[in-house]
């Protein structure tokens, strides 16, 4: 415990792929009815990726907290992607961070230094989304732990839903897949530094960018793809849209390394979790087995997923060429329900 270099050996299992079983959530949730006062915009009937709060006619809050065991070894890099990856949330409802709160647990055993790294990352992190980290809590625990709470704002009719997808909408996605296969890989040394280097390069990037365009373009559904792999959350906004998701197995933009462990059976264990939650609702098309893999990969501060009608398509495809931000066209949403790959 004397170094950071073994940070990730003192967890069972880290970032996203750490998340509660989806399906399991649902059977916990069942039945559980809480009080849902007027202005309760979002909660936990047709939950979505934060609660909202509406303020006044100008004005609703958005809540949300997001943490999880390191995957990485290095301090500074564990404290900013989680960081970016409780941020997001927010820019995922259409909002704009304004106030986050620390999340963690460390052993005492734990040198200063290293708690500290991943505070001061985290902090910087916050900085740049425009928030002010305020203070937090702390407690000790052998598997560390960190994340945020995070508060944020937006225009209650600029609230941004997993629910909005329509028939005629085409799907996007702004960031590569493949995280957790990524970040597996690299542990079991199939992979190396590069690949590592480009998955951190995308676990560290704030949705603000990305959210920022697309606000001019009113989309329909958005969500951000972490725990519950791209499947996962496209059967989830499916669900709510009333809508069939037709995704192109294809056009799955990977990142750097992805689908070469994929095909050498490389998985995390929020693979089964993520498959138990979907499957019924996941229609495979002859789709390979790295790719299905793929779609269901854990991600770990994941890009937007997003519906909009598809006359505003070639637009939007130009207007993030034009801030050198990645966006991948991957899919059309039909009537009817569910998920289908092709």
């Amino acid at each position: 415990m004397e170094t950071t270099a073994r940070l990730t050996s003192l967890e069972a299992g880290g970032g996203c792929a750490a998340k509660y079983s989806a399906a399991r959530l649902e059977e916990l949730l069942a039945g559980f009815v809480p009080s849902a006062p007027e202005n309760l915009l979002v909660g936990l009937a047709a939950a979505d990726d934060a609660a909202v709060y509406k303020l006044d006619d100008e004005r609703a809050l958005i809540f949300t907290t997001d943490f999880f065991p390191p995957m990485v070894d290095d301090p500074a890099l564990f404290g900013a992607v989680a960081a970016a990856n409780a941020l997001n949330d927010i820019f995922a409802m259409g909002g704009k961070p304004l106030l986050a709160l620390s999340i963690a647990a460390f052993p005492e055993e734990l040198p200063v230094e290293t708690v500290r790294a991943v505070f001061d990352a985290a902090a910087a992190k916050v900085q740049e989304a425009g928030a002010v980290l305020a203070g937090g809590h702390t407690i000790r625990d052998p598997e560390p732990k960190y994340g945020l709470a995070v508060v944020g704002t937006v225009h209650p009719e600029a609230l941004w839903l997993k629910g909005g997808a329509r028939p005629g909408d085409a799907l996007f996605l702004t960031k590569p897949l493949g995280t957790g296969l990524v970040l597996a890989a690299v542990a079991k040394g199939v992979l190396g530094k590069e690949e590592a280097a480009h998955a951190a390069r995308r676990m560290t990037e704030l949705n603000d960018r990305a959210a920022d365009v697309l606000r001019a373009f009113e989309p329909g559904a958005v969500t951000d793809v972490t725990g519950f792999g791209l499947f996962g959350h496209a059967h989830e906004v499916a669900g709510r849209s009333g809508a069939r998701l037709i995704l192109d197995a294809r056009s799955l933009p990977a990142l750097p390394g992805a689908l070469e462990a994929a095909a050498q059976g490389v998985r995390t264990g929020g693979d089964p979790r993520n498959r138990d939650f979907a499957a019924e609702a996941v229609t495979l098309d002859g789709t390979p087995d790295e790719l299905v893999a793929l779609g269901y990969d854990p991600q770990t501060a994941g890009g937007l997923l997003v519906s909009l009608p598809a006359d505003k398509a070639p637009v939007l495809q130009a207007h993030f060429r034009a801030q050198d931000l990645f966006l991948a066209r991957i899919g059309r949403v039909e009537e009817g329900s569910g998920v289908a790959v092709s």
